[in-house]
């Protein structure tokens, strides 16, 4: 069975797009660090955008017309709130405890959690920083299952409950996506026998990743995280509600800010999603912009099917009332997509796009 990490082997990274910065250490934004920007694109102009009525969608999962409001959510705008999904707020603030206690550490503790050159997990900077000219005001952890390994090299003995908490978390996010997932296929009218259900619950390669922006001595010129789609299915986020800084791309509005809910998570649409869709539901731009007043934490969930899925657009939908829809997208394997946009970020979907 193919895993995330072998799927990176073939665009190993070099130590400077793996090792960030210690932010500590740094009263001004460094050059490397620094972004050019122009109107329309300040971070600061941005924030000004709160005022604006245009909100993202909560929605109470145990509301008897979640199914259609999910379903409406992610073709319309492809980002969500979700209340009532069942995350405990004790696990939601143990988790958040659990990594401010890791990014608290000095630099030279946590870099011994470094993600290898070519591997999945671990600590480091976003994958996608080699296809930018500047690094970002970012830093990361990502597991996928236990983190012991990485753990252990941080708290020889006291991982034991940083490795129980994120392995706890998993099973509920999983669990979660898998009930959004089942809500959007009866949204679409697809049964789970259209996607073979079974198998793609069966080893998902989903991953967990602790994302740490530190206060920004001028975040106006820094970037917390550049835009980019996500691979995944769907995307679970987790944001610390003292701070924001997610925001998201909407076509004829420019960067809209997701602001945190307390106790709501963020669901996305990631690029699978859309391609099983026929593009019915759009893979979401987002990006984070730094934060000048205090350091920021979020926890993403990437739900993903396994790596040797085959991803295409369902079946059903390319049959609307008995006549032919074309498909949109090539089928790929899971693996083969993954690979593809590790080595073309902003160009996978055009490449298996037909027509």
């Amino acid at each position: 069975m193919a895993t995330l990490s072998e799927a990176y082997t073939e665009t190993p990274l070099l130590l400077e797009h793996i090792i960030p910065i210690d932010f500590d250490s740094f009263k001004e934004v460094p050059q490397s660090h620094s972004w050019p920007r122009s109107g329309d694109e300040s971070p600061r102009r941005m924030l000004n955008f709160e005022g604006d009525h245009f909100s993202v969608p909560a929605i109470d999962l145990e509301s008897p017309d979640a199914i259609e409001m999910v379903g409406h959510a992610c073709k319309n705008l492809g980002i969500f709130q979700v209340t009532r999904h069942g995350i405990p707020s004790s696990l939601l603030r143990e988790v958040e405890s659990q990594a401010w206690q890791f990014f608290s550490l000095p630099a030279r503790a946590k870099v011994r959690a470094a993600r290898s050159p070519g591997g999945a997990t671990g600590y480091g900077v976003a994958r996608i920083t080699p296809f930018f000219n500047k690094f970002m005001w970012h830093e990361g952890f990502t597991m996928m299952g236990s983190p012991l390994e990485h753990a252990r090299e941080v708290w020889p003995h006291g991982y034991r409950k940083f490795c129980k908490v994120m392995e706890d978390y998993q099973d509920k996010m999983k669990a979660l996506s898998e009930r959004l997932l089942a809500m959007i296929l009866k949204y679409l009218g697809i049964s789970e026998h259209d996607i073979d259900w079974p198998r793609l619950r069966s080893n998902p390669s989903s991953a967990l990743q602790l994302n740490s922006y530190p206060q920004c001595p001028d975040p106006g010129l820094a970037m917390g995280l550049a835009p980019h789609t996500d691979t995944s299915f769907l995307t679970i986020l987790h944001q610390n509600d003292s701070a924001h800084g997610l925001q998201f791309h909407r076509e004829g509005r420019g960067w809209v800010p997701v602001l945190p809910m307390d106790g709501a998570l963020v669901v996305n649409v990631g690029d699978m999603l859309h391609i099983m869709s026929n593009a019915m539901f759009p893979s979401v731009v987002h990006r984070v912009i730094a934060n000048g007043k205090r350091h920021r934490l979020s926890i993403g969930y990437f739900y993903r099917p396994p790596m040797d899925f085959r991803i295409g657009p369902i079946h059903g939908l390319t049959q609307a009332s008995g006549q032919e829809v074309a498909a949109r997208f090539q089928s790929i394997m899971v693996k083969d997509y993954v690979q593809m946009k590790a080595k073309n970020l902003d160009k996978a979907l055009s490449m298996i796009r037909i027509g």
